[in-house]
């Protein structure tokens, strides 16, 4: 990630009383010149937030092939952070790998019932929507991951010839609701990132290896592939193979939604062209973590928390208390491992890390950049977390709790969206949010091994906290992550399988 010593630059270009639902799309706007229109009376009024896309695309209605059982198990028995679970080749269970990924990257957890959002993955999502589909082909079929069903269920054509085995993460703007605007764009893109971390790490345990390409201008026709219609709601899908080639996709128009905020969205999505090889998916888990067996996998998993609150209230709150060194080492470490392939590195190594400490050991409280892997000070500031919560857009409320100010520490990743369109083309804007995705995961796994909630947000009013973070004028806040003790405990219903 990038060493921004050398500071300074032009005034912001986006209007400082920007709201939050547009700022992105003006980001956009101003590194790429590509003009989305995001005046409120262009567009129609959103409908009510019940009203959204369902759970599962509305093609998934074909067989279903159910998934493995057992994946809970042989995750207790691999230590975190270094154990894996292996197969050997060509037995009955290595026919199982990919079954047990994907239920160990995505499976369900656990419910809380006193918890508005449920049921809890080993991943966070906007609302607890999961727009992000895992999607598997192998030429001839083509399915959904039916987390509910503990199944793969057919979706698409089922009449292909036999062909190498793929997953492909796609993500549904409808699935959020209509009020999130043209924030759906950023929002997907996150998640995507985030989806992308967990489908590595569920490779990365069970052994198997795979090839990850980025979205080109022939990438809708994956979509059609898959019976994800109307196209004009999905985001092109990143995909991976797992084994060399993969059946032809004829190209897909470019399409035109008759709603203007997705028509926005979609010139951000479409405006990805990555060419290249695709390239190997790589470690998603930090090689240098101490191997001190107290945890295993299965427990890291089930401990991913965004934060609780008692009596079915919204939000998340914590209690101030000193914390260990160490959980500052673990996030930094999973910080440190980059995305797999090129073009998603170097979005990577665009992104700026910035940081608000509060009560770690070794560590004055105040604002800490991270650079070349290690933080270094840029103001003492004790007060820094009540001060950012005051910027937050989920204020404390009888009914809701937004704690920022008893947080131990809350990441910013930021970065210039001129950087990035110069670097990487009109699809480096959403490569950025792709990286900064797969970066929050590794936050909210770290702090998983420590004992903290990890709360990713883009809520933070951008303006305030800019100035607060000593970020340049025309630097973009991509994503947070509010990480600390948890306040409150209750009652967990075990879901795994």
């Amino acid at each position: 990630m990038t060493d921004t010593s050398d500071r300074g630059g032009p005034g912001s270009p986006i209007p400082d009383d920007a709201d939050v639902m547009s700022r992105d799309m003006r980001w956009f706007t101003y590194a790429t010149g590509l003009g989305v229109r995001v005046e409120a009376e262009a567009v129609p009024e959103p409908r009510p937030d019940t009203e959204v896309a369902p759970a599962l695309p509305e093609a998934a209605l074909g067989d279903r092939t159910p998934l493995p059982r057992g994946t809970t198990e042989l995750l207790e028995r691999a230590p975190y952070p270094h154990g894996r679970v292996g197969f050997p080749r060509e037995t009955p269970e290595s026919a199982d790998a990919l079954g047990h990924a994907l239920v160990a990257g995505f499976g369900l957890q656990r419910r809380e019932p006193e918890n508005p959002f449920n049921d809890h993955r080993p991943y966070p999502s906007v609302r607890a929507k999961f727009p992000v589909q895992v999607l598997v082909r192998d030429g001839r079929h083509r399915r959904v991951l039916d987390l509910y069903r503990h199944a793969l269920t057919g979706v698409g054509r089922q009449d292909g010839a036999a062909g190498p085995l793929e997953v492909a993460l796609a993500g549904r703007y409808t699935r959020l609701p209509d009020s999130y605007r043209w924030f759906r764009s950023s929002l997907i893109g996150l998640e995507l990132g985030v989806n992308l971390r967990q489908l590595c790490l569920g490779m990365e345990l069970f052994g198997l290896s795979g090839r990850l390409r980025l979205p080109d201008r022939n990438a809708a026709g994956l979509l059609t592939d898959f019976g994800l219609t109307p196209e004009a709601e999905w985001s092109l899908p990143l995909t991976v193979a797992l084994e060399d080639g993969g059946p032809p996709v004829a190209a897909a128009q470019a399409e035109r939604a008759a709603d203007p905020v997705l028509d926005g969205i979609l010139t951000v999505n479409r405006a990805q062209d990555f060419t290249g090889s695709a390239a190997p998916i790589g470690p998603s888990v930090p090689a240098g973590l101490p191997r001190d067996g107290a945890l295993s996998w299965a427990e890291v998993l089930w401990r991913r928390s965004a934060g609780r609150m008692p009596r079915g209230m919204y939000g998340m709150t914590g209690r101030r208390r000193p914390v260990a060194e160490r959980t500052l080492r673990e996030a930094v470490s999973w910080l440190g491992v980059p995305p797999p392939g090129p073009q998603l590195a170097a979005a990577w190594q665009e992104l700026r890390v910035t940081a608000v400490f509060q009560g770690i050991e070794g560590h004055a409280d105040g604002v800490w950049h991270l650079r070349d892997g290690r933080p270094t000070l840029h103001q003492a500031r004790p007060g820094a977390a009540a001060e950012l919560e005051t910027h937050y857009g989920y204020p404390v409320t009888p009914y809701a709790g937004g704690d920022v100010r008893h947080a131990s520490a809350v990441w910013f990743l930021s970065a210039h969206p001129r950087r990035l369109v110069d670097r990487l083309g009109p699809g480096g804007f959403t490569a950025a949010q792709y990286a900064a995705g797969w970066a929050a995961q590794g936050i909210s796994l770290a702090a998983a091994a420590t004992g903290l909630y990890a709360r990713p947000a883009r809520a933070f009013q951008e303006v305030p906290t800019r100035q607060l973070l000593g970020l340049d004028p025309d630097e973009m806040i991509v994503c947070a992550a509010i990480t600390g003790t948890p306040r409150f405990e209750g009652l967990l219903c075990d879901l795994r399988l």
